[in-house]
């Protein structure tokens, strides 16, 4: 069952790797056409949302691979599905269907990753 909930996170992880990335490293009109939603905040905020990614992105994996702190794991899914809820939330306002629907699948992976490497599958 352990490699089940690898094979969730080893995609959230690199999911929000990408989403991160992009973030951080795109122009501030490159955010707007890229990231519509983007236009509702400063760009200073969107870019620590991009940070919080990576960080999600590091605590997914890293302490699973390296085999210490391996509660940093689901604290990263918690933190994962708080970050969606903001995301649904931002695109239900703008009345985005598909990102929103794209969000609440990536939350319910963040809890179930959450939910397992609390409880029945630690590491």
């Amino acid at each position: 069952m352990s490699i089940a909930i690898w094979v969730l996170q080893i995609p959230l992880a690199l999911t929000f790797f990408i989403s991160g990335i992009m973030k951080l490293v795109q122009r501030e009109h490159e955010l707007l056409v890229n990231m519509p939603w983007s236009e509702e905040f400063p760009v200073r905020q969107v870019r620590i949302i991009g940070g919080i990614e990576l960080l999600a992105t590091v605590g997914l994996v890293a302490p699973g691979l390296l085999g210490f702190a391996t509660f940093l794991t689901p604290l990263a899914g918690v933190g994962v599905a708080l970050l969606m809820i903001g995301a649904v939330v931002v695109h239900a306002r703008r009345w985005e269907i598909r990102p929103m629907l794209v969000n609440l699948l990536l939350l319910v992976a963040g809890a179930v990753v959450a939910w397992a490497r609390f409880g029945p599958i630690p590491f």
